[in-house]
């Protein structure tokens, strides 16, 4: 049950690229897409041991009058590794891919927006490249240490009927783990706590079902051997930061609160009626804010 509590939303470096542009290095290869024109900004999608797919949506509300790139996370999606190991899949080494990322790219700096998990690791490359960062949001974010993850469960999310029949399919899938239909019946349960209303539940669903658990549970558990916080380091970022929170979402508000209270120049705007995706459930105030944000800090370079 430990993993439903943690979600946040490999081969060969031979794979082809072709809906995809790829930067190929020493241990593997990074598929990214781009957006729209002006200055970059990078989308960092949750998960762990999720791709970008699912943010190729997002990337093209935002492209308006930017650059968004969004990028396949190590191990994930197009992205693939050499060797799949412990040791290869760390927050240091992801924060790693970011940076060569930014470099293959050609930018000085970019706005940075962490989604969830990739609110986490936007904190870890803020606070080891701050001078790379323009600004950056933390959408949805999982905040800049582990202190508060216990917290994150999505049962909180759901009515007690929902839970019981979670529960249900979770038991099923453990007698059953190849069962296919099981795993959509619990995903889409575990949906419901991420959205408010029905509309996007199944989109949720899918995406939940491409996690890759094996990545998953070897960053977790990097994140608390080495345990994970940025909270000193952010102390210290001078950089703006826009910080958009469900006040329905699964990740508790107190960790917006708090990384609001120790960021120095940070804005917080929580949004009712929303979930853990505010461009799904409340998209009138989260690219209305998102987009007004980006416009700002891209024209204190010009």
């Amino acid at each position: 049950m430990k993993y439903l509590a943690i979600i946040f939303l490999l081969v060969f470096s031979s794979v082809s690229c072709q809906e995809q542009d790829c930067l190929k290095f020493k241990e593997g290869v990074i598929a990214y897409q781009t957006f729209g024109q002006g200055f970059p900004v990078l989308i960092i999608n949750g998960g762990p041991g999720m791709n970008s797919k699912g943010f190729e949506s997002l990337a093209k509300l935002l492209s308006e009058n930017n650059k968004i790139i969004i990028y396949d996370q190590r191990g994930t999606g197009k992205s693939v590794l050499n060797e799949m190991s412990a040791s290869n899949m760390t927050i240091e080494r992801m924060v790693g891919d970011i940076e060569r990322l930014r470099e293959h790219l050609g930018y000085k700096s970019w706005i940075i927006l962490g989604q969830s998990f990739g609110g986490m690791l936007a904190y870890a490359y803020a606070a080891k490249h701050p001078d790379r960062v323009q600004a950056m949001v933390q959408s949805h974010s999982g905040g800049m240490s582990l202190r508060n993850v216990a917290s994150f469960n999505v049962r909180n999310g759901l009515t007690s009927s929902e839970n019981d029949s979670l529960e249900h399919y979770s038991l099923l899938i453990q007698r059953n783990p190849e069962n296919e239909e099981f795993q959509k019946k619990r995903a889409l349960f575990m949906a419901k706590a991420y959205v408010v209303g029905s509309e996007h539940e199944e989109t949720i669903s899918e995406r939940l079902l491409q996690v890759n658990r094996e990545i998953n549970s070897m960053l977790w558990e990097d994140m608390r051997v080495n345990i994970f916080d940025k909270t000193e380091e952010m102390k210290e970022f001078e950089k703006n930061v826009l910080i958009m929170h469900g006040l329905q979402d699964v990740v508790p508000v107190d960790i917006a609160e708090n990384s609001h209270s120790i960021l120095p120049n940070s804005r917080l705007v929580t949004m009712e009626n929303c979930g853990h995706y505010g461009w799904l459930d409340r998209p009138e105030v989260y690219l209305k804010e998102v987009k007004a944000f980006l416009k700002t800090n891209a024209e204190q370079i010009n």
